[in-house]
């Protein structure tokens, strides 16, 4: 640390620029772990300064995920702090229940619930205590973390063996599925666990909650993020509510808000601050107005509203004529005033970008919105591609029958294009983990060293409290990591060995074949492409890759594919055809095309494969023949 408190203030700006670029305010955090744990990063990635940590981040998109997972310690498991839960199950939920009517639900809140085993081990106690039906009939138990991938992980509700370990036998075969992934949480039971995301330091808090679980995770915060924190689970949890903490945690200092009900166990309960004028409520004053009574005045603004709506709109009547176009349907499908009045059948837009006239029907018929998905629209030759939205409401009067309908057509390009990116990125982050075994000794070392002063510290007074705190977050970060390198270094060995044969082996079968190999998923989008279909199309494998086979600028006539690559992909047919093309050097050929299902599981079809081979002088290629016999 210099004298002028640069690498300070380099921090600062470091962390204002992970909230403005990513939405992630650490802020309210600890600066020691803030600072342990970006320098973690920072040595690994061969930094030394905040600010060149700052310049990679800016050249290393996936950077920010390997940073966020290092900062958000997913430190959990299944009946984590054994006694705790013991009497949690004996004496706690026993009396919660007691203060229910029978019917009454039960909402429990999972406030950082990493990758949900704490959320589940809520689930598993009040099962047992209510049994299966009632607890599908009056428990919901809501989990929030800011950790996007642990939630994700929760959402599936599979666990390895490693982690159900501290669940009894019994307790195993009654709530878990055993799978090929591993140990799966009963699905009828599963339904009554929500996850979302829930940033505890700025997002409002879940409301009527009668048993709150926030485990370790106010010692990562300042004491001013932590009073802000705990106004909130104050405000959270109803009058008789329950409070459950991690075991480093006293809230000594916040005896306003919470009384400790049992403080070995960290259980404390709500002080009642009284909510009044803590909700508002919104009254529709407006009572019986006929069309009549509205001015004139508010035609006119209803008009201008519709016009500068920001999404193209389209308004047709009963009878399908257009009645109305705003200003961004004009702009966007090159439509004119003369087109109102006119039918929609005669306009190019009834069948572009999407087929209307069968989904206004279907709209009338239901009384209910159409939903017709996202489709692909170019409005002129070289500009660039839209993702639209396409959605038609019909619009009720007095009468039963509908006046017409609304369609829209929302522009969402730049989310499809974000949803694209961000499935590519989680892709290629599922194999980046990759961790050193020889750490992992002198990890366990320290964990016990650091648990033993953990415990220690517990006892001391409210100047140690903070110390305690970070022990504890110490702790956890060694954990965190020892897992991580014991599970990802055997996985990583394996499946290393098996994709370097399997790619040794496709690439040499593919370049091995003189005929063209083409093979298609469900969509007919490119996924394979050998180096004799370039030679033979004109089009490297980078050119076609993911696109449809209908959209390349080949030779190759597609119309006469169409019907054998949909009984292929539908009902695992093989066809054969002869076919005129074009080579790549725009001379006609003769070109024999097999087209075979790619086989799935036993009763699936996941493609097709086809097979091109130009014939000479009435030649059946080589490659192409049956086996003999």
């Amino acid at each position: 640390m210099t004298d002028d408190g640069r690498p300070d203030r380099d921090l600062a700006t470091l962390l204002g620029f992970l909230n403005e670029s990513r939405g992630f305010d650490f802020t309210g955090y600890k600066r020691s772990t803030l600072e342990r744990r970006i320098q973690k990063r920072m040595h690994t990635v061969g930094v030394s300064s905040y600010a060149e940590y700052q310049d990679f981040l800016e050249l290393t998109p996936e950077e920010f995920t390997e940073l966020f997972d290092t900062i958000l310690i997913n430190v959990t498991g299944f009946f984590r702090d054994r006694p705790a839960w013991d009497h949690i199950a004996s004496h706690v939920v026993p009396a919660l229940l007691a203060d229910l009517d029978d019917d009454a639900p039960v909402r429990v809140w999972s406030a950082a619930c990493a990758t949900g085993e704490e959320a589940y081990t809520a689930a598993i106690v009040l099962a047992e205590a209510l049994g299966d039906a009632a607890f599908r009939a009056r428990v919901k138990i809501y989990a929030t973390d800011v950790d996007e991938r642990a939630l994700a992980h929760a959402r599936q509700a599979v666990y390895d063996a490693n982690a159900v370990k501290p669940l009894s036998g019994e307790l195993r075969e009654r709530y878990f599925e055993a799978n090929h992934l591993g140990h799966a949480f009963r699905a009828d039971l599963r339904r009554a666990v929500i996850f979302g995301r829930n940033d505890l330091v700025k997002d409002a808090p879940i409301s009527r909650i009668d048993m709150l679980l926030c485990r370790n995770a106010l010692m990562y915060f300042t004491a001013e993020a932590q009073e802000r924190i705990l106004t909130r689970l104050n405000f959270a949890l109803k009058p008789k509510g329950v409070l459950f903490l991690g075991k480093s945690e006293m809230l000594v200092t916040h005896t306003n808000l919470f009384t400790a009900e049992n403080i070995r166990f960290r259980l404390f309960r709500k002080v009642d601050r009284g909510q009044g004028g803590a909700r508002s409520s919104f009254v529709d004053t407006v009572r019986g107005l006929t069309r009549d009574a509205i001015p004139e005045r508010y035609d006119e603004l209803h008009r201008a509203a519709a016009e500068a709506f920001p999404i193209a709109q389209v308004l047709v009547d009963r009878q399908g004529f257009i009645a109305t176009i705003n200003q961004e349907a004009r702009t966007l499908f090159g439509l004119g005033s003369s087109d109102v009045g006119r039918p929609l059948q005669d306009v190019e837009l009834s069948y572009r970008p999407v087929e209307l006239r069968a989904a206004l029907g279907q709209a009338y018929d239901l009384l209910a919105p159409v939903d017709l998905g996202r489709v692909h629209f170019v409005s002129t030759a070289g500009a660039e591609p839209r993702v639209l939205a396409v959605k038609i409401r019909p619009l009720h009067g007095l009468a039963t029958q509908p006046l017409g309908a609304s369609i829209t057509f929302e522009d969402v390009t730049t989310g499809a294009r974000l949803a694209d990116e961000f499935e590519r990125t989680r892709h290629q982050l599922e194999n980046a983990y990759e961790e050193l075994q020889s750490t992992v000794e002198e990890l366990e070392t320290t964990n016990e060293e650091l648990q033993s002063t953990n415990e220690e510290l517990e006892t001391t007074n409210e100047e140690l409290q903070s110390t305690n705190e970070e022990l504890e977050t110490m702790n956890e970060e060694l954990q965190s990591t020892n897992e991580e390198l014991e599970t990802m270094n055997d996985e990583h060995e394996i499946r290393a060995a098996q994709l370097d044969r399997a790619n040794v082996l496709l690439e040499g079968i593919l370049e091995s074949l003189q005929a063209g190999v083409i093979v298609l998923d469900g969509n007919e989008r490119v996924q394979l492409w050998n180096r004799a279909s370039s030679e033979l199309w004109g089009l490297r494998p980078d050119e076609v890759h993911d696109r449809r086979l209908a959209e390349l600028d080949i030779g190759l006539p597609h119309a006469p594919l169409a019907g054998p690559l949909g009984r292929a992909l539908s009902a695992g047919e093989e066809s054969e055809l002869r076919l005129d093309a074009l080579s790549r050097r725009g001379r006609t050929m003769r070109c024999l095309v097999r087209v075979l299902p790619l086989r799935g599981t036993a009763s699936t079809h996941a493609g097709a494969i086809l097979l091109c081979a130009e014939l000479a002088d009435g030649e059946r290629p080589a490659e192409l023949r049956p086996p003999a016999g």
